[in-house]
């Protein structure tokens, strides 16, 4: 059988409803209007891809309110540079200097929760990066290159990104790349071809879109995009209230 033909064939073999969210970035508001959004759905589980804190302005409430009710949980690289494990040097001036701010309100239950995540996971017919699969950190899946390199790395029918706020479909079928953004509303099967999606960020959108992003994937063997409204306002009103300097100079114009 031909490399095509049998990609064809190809299905993640998922049994339940999973809700899937990213990029929470410390913005409360927007992380309970998704999950309210979510819990109308009544999916199985919820995965989150990462990037808790960063940015926002509750870190600490996001960080429970997610250990609270994800049934998995990645690290991402702002979760990773608050604890340490990653040098403030190596990001922008803006997050570097959200990183500083969360450091010195990060509380001990939030810290130890993010101290417990890792960057990659793996369930059945699934593989799941906060980055990539060549660099689950740091790397940003933006373009063909990054795309099909992770699709290539990977085996699982369905790979789950996180870390670019940008939500994606990307669809490997045979040697045959296809697909881009997603916006809300966007529905894509699951049968015919290897898919990498990505859900798009909680927190910080960055497709042009301010609403809060969620993916859905269905038992049928599809995957749903949604955006949520929230209040952006109360969001910069608690920015400007708490002195989160990186994320008051980046969220109010195309984001937050």
């Amino acid at each position: 059988m031909s490399q095509a033909a049998t990609a064809r064939t190809i299905v993640a073999p998922l049994s339940k409803r999973v809700a899937v969210i990213s990029d929470v970035h410390g913005n409360r508001h927007a992380l309970d209007a998704v999950l309210d959004a979510i819990a109308t759905e009544q999916p199985d589980e919820l995965w989150c891809l990462g990037d808790l804190v960063g940015y926002g302005p509750q870190p600490n409430e996001c960080c429970r309110v997610v250990a609270a009710h994800a049934d998995l949980c990645l690290a991402g690289n702002h979760d990773l540079v608050v604890l340490g494990a990653l040098s403030i040097h190596d990001f922008a001036s803006d997050a570097a200097a959200a990183a500083r701010w969360t450091q010195s309100v990060l509380a001990d239950d939030a810290r130890e929760f993010l101290t417990g995540l890792e960057p990659s996971s793996h369930r059945d017919g699934v593989d799941l990066f906060h980055g990539s699969a060549r660099d689950p950190v740091w790397e940003y899946v933006l373009d063909e290159e990054a795309a099909w390199w992770t699709l290539n790395a990977t085996s699982q029918p369905l790979v789950l990104v996180g870390h670019s706020h940008v939500p994606l479909a990307i669809e490997l079928e045979g040697d045959e790349l296809g697909g881009g953004l997603a916006r809300g509303g966007t529905t894509v099967a699951l049968e015919g071809a290897r898919r990498l999606l990505n859900p798009g960020s909680v927190g910080q959108p960055r497709d042009g879109d301010p609403r809060a992003a969620y993916l859905l994937l269905e038992p049928e063997r599809r995957a749903a995009f949604h955006r949520v409204d929230y209040p952006i306002d109360r969001t910069q009103a608690e920015m400007r209230e708490a002195g989160s300097r990186g994320a008051a100079r980046r969220g109010p114009l195309t984001t937050w």
